[in-house]
């Protein structure tokens, strides 16, 4: 998608002219522009560079939450005009952050793998840890993607990780990180255990697609020593 494209979005985006971004993605998708193209080169960069402006300071909080809203209606457009696969016989199961940024990011990248041909299942953001654990022990999905992971919930992710892989539940999915602090502190997700790490939504469905099952591991040195302090101690 040219340049030019996401500036004409992106100003009216800034200035809250819903109308405006409606008609933009409409005229790109009537002119022959992929509705995943769209996504991924006009709506995803937006978000990427409000979430800058905001935390730079050099927006208020209600631009930020108008743009906001404004992308995610039209994602919701664009959902309409993404093309059906053929189902890949693939599994993904997606949560996110508690919060409307990383969830219009993560709904497009939900919107991509159904669209790729994955069979979705879509969390959204709030669920708790437990309930994660518990569908992915039902479900059995063959990637397990956190996306938008906020600075302060970084250690419940890696609780999360943690608890996955101790327990053995599913023990060929992988976990794949992106979005939020995972895009800005490199090598975090390897400090929370994840398997894989992508930037973009495009990335993402790419590197799903190569991903081979996971090689089941023995649990990390640091988790068996807990584990076992935490049985000396109940004794």
């Amino acid at each position: 998608m040219p340049e030019p494209l996401l500036i004409r979005y992106m100003q009216p985006l800034l200035a809250g002219r819903r109308a405006e971004c409606f008609g933009i993605a409409h005229d790109a998708i009537r002119n022959g522009h992929a509705a995943a193209d769209f996504m991924c080169d006009v709506v995803w960069p937006a978000m990427g560079q409000v979430d800058r402006l905001y935390r730079d300071d050099r927006i208020s909080t209600a631009i930020e939450n108008m743009a906001c809203r404004i992308n995610r209606t039209v994602a919701d457009q664009l959902q309409a005009h993404l093309p059906s696969s053929v189902p890949k016989g693939k599994r993904v199961l997606v949560a996110c952050a508690d919060d409307v940024r990383e969830e219009v990011g993560s709904q497009m990248v939900a919107d991509l793998f159904q669209a790729d041909g994955w069979e979705l299942y879509f969390l959204g953001g709030g669920v708790p840890n437990d309930e994660i654990l518990s569908l992915v022990g039902e479900l059995r999905p063959h990637l397990l993607l956190i996306f938008g992971t906020k600075p302060q919930d970084v250690p419940e992710v890696r609780k999360l990780v943690e608890l996955i892989r101790e327990i053995g539940v599913c023990p060929t999915m992988n976990i794949v990180v992106s979005g939020g602090i995972f895009n800005r502190a490199d090598g975090l997700w390897q400090e929370v255990g994840a398997d894989v790490f992508a930037e973009s939504a495009r990335e993402l469905i790419q590197i799903a697609n190569e991903l081979k099952p996971r090689e089941p591991q023995p649990p990390r040195l640091g988790i068996v020593k807990k584990r076992r302090r935490r049985r000396r101690v109940l004794v």
